[in-house]
């Protein structure tokens, strides 16, 4: 046996790193369908984090979406470390405390809309569509809610429900609640265009669902787990009409696509278009668990006192680290700095795309951005065996990833936007470069 004594220790008389280890304890310790890679990881520090056998990753998965400020930004750390030295947990049902009103406040004012608006704080991204969901029923007195296909809103049995993308969110789970509806989203790469989606809407109300039973139609500007499509200015624009028309309200899923991470604090703003209601979560914590419901006051305040809230949600520890977030956002330029990196990212896989056919589409806002992976460029058959091989080759020359995309063919980037250029450019020549291993094999495959 040649010693390795970096990587771990001797088990049974033969060398195992620390990540086979934990991998094997987990497999025994953990439910299968908790899925996970194989990164065990030791120390995180803004764009690059080191497993336990010390490798070093770039990471361009930001803990999905979650680290917009980084790991372990040193002013979210430290607003975390002074509110501990106070308290870190009363309920705020039990004991109410003036951080939690004061983010409300602020979040308030940095949501689109020019009137009257509340916020609510909760745990996850689920929780905040959940009470989005409630809130918008009882306001209304309906209780249909129209989604879309590809669409991800969580792993609760409502946002099961909602999600338009069954494996592997939806798969044995059922029954799901009822009055649950989807409809096309527009997809220009794969020919579904605004008005084929608007038809779809047409189609729903006239053999499905009266619109006047509608409570809320609840929608992600930018599709996370569904594969990054952007949802067309001019069909977001139609559907707040559609929705004025009817009386229903409209909910901005913002939970991947907000807090700066497309160039805006809210992917929603770049169409112009005002919901009555947002959930955000993820990047809002900037690694702590919080999420929040802001919309129209009227709306907001429509349920009875105790019928909106939980033990833990808005709890202090999180409230601090979000009032940080926002603080950093704005005094570190978070917003165009997003744009910046997402051009770099587009421009180095759009130069890529020319040199290989396999990319049939790179598309996204701001630094929220994806390519798509085909087997032909006519016929665009999404290619998950090659998406799979180009994780696994950037994994293996030091970067994280992640797929999504309702054919898991589309790889998505999501740094946090506080990396520096320099490892910015690092992680992309190792993107491109996995690529091209990726497709190499592949090619080698088809030939034997």
């Amino acid at each position: 046996m040649i010693p390795f004594p970096s990587l771990g220790y001797v088990i049974k008389g033969e060398q195992m790193s620390k990540s086979a280890d934990l991998k094997a304890r987990k497999a025994a310790a953990v439910p299968v369908g908790v899925g996970s890679r194989g990164i065990y990881v030791a120390k995180a520090e803004n764009s690059e984090l080191w497993d336990v056998d010390g490798r070093r990753f770039i990471d361009f998965a930001a803990g999905i979406a979650v680290l917009n400020t980084g790991h372990r930004h040193p002013k979210v750390m430290e607003a975390v470390a002074q509110q501990a030295l106070a308290f870190t947990h009363t309920c705020f049902h039990v004991a109410p405390y003036e951080s939690y009103v004061r983010l409300a406040e602020r979040l308030n004012t940095l949501a689109p809309g020019d009137f009257t608006k509340k916020t609510l704080f909760l745990n996850s991204g689920a929780e905040a569509v959940e009470n989005a969901i409630k809130i918008a029923r009882y306001h209304t007195k309906r209780s249909a809610v129209i989604a879309f296909s590809g669409g991800f809103h969580g792993r609760t049995l409502m946002t099961m429900a909602l999600t338009g993308k069954v494996m592997p969110y939806k798969r044995g789970f059922g029954p799901f609640p009822a009055e649950v509806y989807h409809a096309e989203f527009p997809q220009p790469y794969r020919g579904i265009t605004t008005e084929q989606a608007l038809a779809d809407l047409d189609r729903l109300f006239h053999g499905d669902v009266d619109p006047k039973s509608v409570a809320a139609v609840i929608i992600e500007p930018v599709q996370g787990e569904g594969g990054f499509n952007v949802a067309p200015f001019d069909f977001l624009r139609a559907l707040r009409r559609l929705c004025d028309e009817h009386g229903i309200v409209l909910i901005a899923d913002e939970v991947q696509g907000g807090m700066a991470r497309t160039g805006k604090m809210f992917s929603i703003e770049h169409s112009g278009v005002v919901p009555d209601v947002i959930a955000m979560a993820k990047g809002l914590g900037g690694g702590f668990p919080l999420s929040a419901v802001t919309g129209r006051a009227t709306i907001m305040d429509a349920a009875h006192a105790g019928g909106l809230g939980g033990t833990y949600g808005g709890n202090p520890i999180s409230i601090a680290a979000a009032h940080a977030v926002l603080d950093v956002i704005e005094a570190e330029g978070l917003c165009p700095r997003a744009a910046a990196v997402g051009d770099k990212m587009r421009t180095r896989l759009l130069g890529l795309a020319k040199e290989l056919p396999c990319i049939g589409d790179v598309r996204g806002l701001g630094a929220m951005v994806a390519f798509e992976l085909v087997k032909d460029l006519k016929t665009k058959e999404p290619d998950a065996e090659l998406t799979a091989a180009v994780l696994t080759h950037a994994e293996q020359r030091g970067l994280i990833l992640l797929s999504c995309g309702t054919a898991a063919n589309v790889v998505r980037l999501l740094a946090p936007l506080t990396i520096p250029d320099a490892v910015l450019e690092e992680g992309l020549n190792i993107l491109c470069a996995a690529i091209k291993d990726a497709c190499g094999i592949e090619s080698a495959r088809a030939v034997a």
